[in-house]
């Protein structure tokens, strides 16, 4: 993506329309600021503004983003090519995702133990070693919480008997039986229960 010729693309066609930068940011309701950095090629419109850009100058936000008006040809081929870079974007997030889940889990479970080793060897009341226990269960369970989420979030599971892609619901993820990439979970599809392969977004 040519956020220089995108920037030029953007200025060309609001010369065309004979509007300043202060003008056309009254129309779309932002600053003239903010259409100069856009402009510029500083930065790119949020995505409900190049709604707004595309209804504006009656043309397609795959243009807007290809910097150039374009015929039937070049538009399916960036079309094509803006869904490949998501993919590959949300491939990395999920990533990140799977990455972080695991770093928490390490981080809690190193936590909720430490505690309660600490509490075995100080010689204290015993309510606050009951307490100290108690308080390193629950950090333990809000680290597997958030593992959970971040790791339903990052992805698909394939069921390995009919090959459909699905998301299961928090219940079925937490109850599955799980090995370090695979949880057994029910397909939606052919509704039996499966080792189904974790496949990143």
């Amino acid at each position: 993506m040519d956020m220089q010729k995108i920037g030029n693309f953007l200025t060309e066609l609001r010369k065309n329309k004979n509007l300043t930068q202060e003008e056309l940011g009254d129309q779309i309701g932002v600053t003239n600021k903010t259409i100069s950095r856009w402009e510029n090629g500083n930065y790119l419109p949020p995505v409900e503004v190049l709604q707004i850009l595309s209804k504006f100058y009656n043309i397609s936000i795959n243009e807007l983003l290809s910097g150039e008006r374009l015929d039937c040809e070049h538009y399916k081929e960036n079309a094509e090519e803006y869904i490949v870079v998501d993919l590959i974007k949300k491939r990395k997030e999920a990533k990140k995702h799977i990455i972080i889940s695991f770093i928490v889990a390490i981080i809690t479970t190193i936590a909720g133990l430490s505690i309660v080793l600490l509490s075995a060897l100080l010689d204290t009341f015993i309510w606050l070693k009951i307490v100290s226990i108690a308080f390193s269960i629950i950090i333990i369970i809000l680290g597997i919480g958030v593992c959970c989420v971040l790791t339903l979030d990052a992805g698909v599971y394939e069921c390995p008997n009919c090959g459909e892609k699905f998301v299961p619901s928090m219940k079925d993820f937490i109850a599955g039986a799980h090995t370090l990439t695979k949880r057994k979970l029910k397909c939606p599809k052919c509704q039996k229960k499966y080792f189904c392969k974790k496949k990143l977004s």
